[in-house]
C-alpha cells in the first residue's frame, strides 16, 4: 500500500519561507519521479515542481519558478518543496505524488500553507 505523507506546512507572512517534506512508502522511491501539486480553494489541483529519480532535471510552473526549489533524499524516501518569497497566492493544500503524470491512488492528506500577514 503506498503511503505519501506531507509535513511542513503552516501559517506564513507574505515574503517568508517553507519547507515542505514528503516521505513515501510502498514505492520504489528511488525509480520514480516525484512531483509536489497544490490545490487553492476553489480551483484544480495543479503541478508545482517536479523531479527526476536522479534529481538531474526539475520543472517547475511559472507562477514559482525561481522561488520554490524541489529537492529529494532517496536514502529517505523524500522529497522536499523549499519555498520562498512566499505570496498569498501561494496559500493552498500541497500534496506530493508521482510525476509527471499522478495516480489518484496516491493522494496523502497534504499540507495546509497559508501566506498571509
Amino acid at each position: 500500500q503506498v503511503q505519501l505523507v506531507e509535513s511542513g506546512g503552516g501559517l506564513v507572512q507574505p515574503g517568508g519561507s517553507l519547507r515542505l517534506s514528503c516521505t513515501a512508502s510502498g514505492i520504489f522511491f528511488s525509480l520514480r519521479a516525484m512531483g509536489w501539486y497544490r490545490q487553492a480553494p476553489g480551483k484544480q489541483r495543479e503541478l508545482v515542481a517536479g523531479i527526476t529519480v536522479s534529481s538531474s532535471t526539475t520543472n517547475y510552473a511559472d507562477s514559482v519558478k525561481g522561488r520554490f526549489t524541489i529537492s529529494r533524499d532517496n536514502a529517505r524516501n523524500t522529497v522536499y518543496l523549499q519555498m520562498n518569497t512566499l505570496k498569498p497566492e501561494d496559500t493552498a493544500v500541497y500534496y506530493c505524488n508521482v510525476y509527471p503524470n499522478f495516480n489518484s491512488n496516491y493522494w496523502g492528506q497534504g499540507t495546509q500553507v497559508t501566506v498571509s500577514s
